[in-house]
């Protein structure tokens, strides 16, 4: 089952020659996960090979512009491309008259069915096959969330070997049990998951962050990660301004990472003033070693684990 991140955009606040504003996809299966949407998103979805036409919620971390503005040209585009299938828009208070002053002024046939959902609460913001999504409130000038996409506990391993000698026949009824139920067989005889399988295995964990200072409900949040995306916008010396503003450093992302025990950490978010990365990556490093800074159209795949 495959989890793949593409980073769309790695930048914070102003695009450079090297760095589009933020937006990172992940591919489950066939599913879509658009998180944040920065200007030109379209095109950079498009120079990925990413389709428009495919099932996908958008998540948006707050109402910076950064974050969203490139949200009604990605609806546009879609529009142009003759996209038909129903599209769910996420994120904070005040999404909805945003989308709705943009097509109200700035007009477009819009071809597909369209639902913005505003968050009030933290906790599950949606839910598909074999996943969740949850958020939480992070710590920034203005409410934004922070998103933890989280795969559902799958069932252990199958030992066809035990299902044989239970006189289990090959076929339909092995698949029952493998997708954990129970099953009757011809004899009157019940035969639970349990009595063929393993234990079960954990699903994957991925979280980002958007904007934000160091913050406990980020930790609880990614407890125990495959993968840790957040930013990191200015280096250590910058600190107070990292503060003042409402963001993090190398060093304080890395030591989220290291207190949720997450398996890796990636850097995103980068201010424009640093020309390479290697000053963060470094800083980071001391904290935390599985670590790296995105750059764009960096693609991620994330592995099951005992498979």
């Amino acid at each position: 089952m495959s989890l793949r991140v593409t980073f769309l955009g790695t930048a914070g606040s102003i695009p450079t020659p090297q760095r589009s504003l933020p937006a990172i996809v992940v591919q489950r299966n066939d599913e879509l996960f658009l998180f944040d949407c920065g200007e030109g998103v379209q095109r950079q979805m498009i120079k990925a090979g990413v389709s428009l036409h495919r099932r996908m919620r958008i998540l948006i971390t707050h109402m910076h512009g950064d974050h969203l503005l490139g949200l009604p040209g990605l609806l546009q585009t879609m529009s142009l491309l003759e996209r038909k299938r129903k599209l769910r828009v996420y994120g904070p208070s005040g999404l909805r008259a945003f989308i709705e002053a943009v097509k109200q002024t700035v007009p477009f046939g819009q071809t597909f069915p369209l639902e913005v959902i505003e968050i009030e609460d933290e906790g599950e913001v949606c839910a598909g096959k074999g996943y969740m999504v949850h958020a939480v409130r992070a710590e920034h000038l203005i409410p934004n969330l922070a998103y933890g996409l989280v795969e559902k506990p799958r069932p252990g391993k199958f030992y066809p070997e035990k299902a044989e000698s239970l006189g289990v026949p090959k076929g339909q009824l092995w698949s029952r049990l493998q997708h954990n139920s129970a099953i009757k067989l011809p004899d009157g005889r019940t035969i639970k998951p349990e009595e063929v399988l393993g234990s079960s295995r954990p699903g994957r964990k991925l979280v980002y962050t958007g904007d934000t200072k160091p913050s406990e409900a980020i930790i609880e949040l990614a407890n125990g990660a495959d993968l840790l995306i957040h930013e990191a916008t200015f280096d250590d010396e910058l600190g107070e301004r990292a503060e003042e503003d409402g963001h993090s450093t190398p060093s304080q992302a890395a030591e989220i990472a290291r207190k949720c025990k997450s398996k890796w950490l990636i850097l995103t978010h980068i201010s424009a003033r640093y020309k390479a990365a290697n000053l963060l990556l470094a800083q980071a490093k001391k904290k935390f070693p599985h670590v790296e800074v995105a750059e764009d159209f960096m693609r991620i795949d994330l592995p099951l684990t005992d498979v």
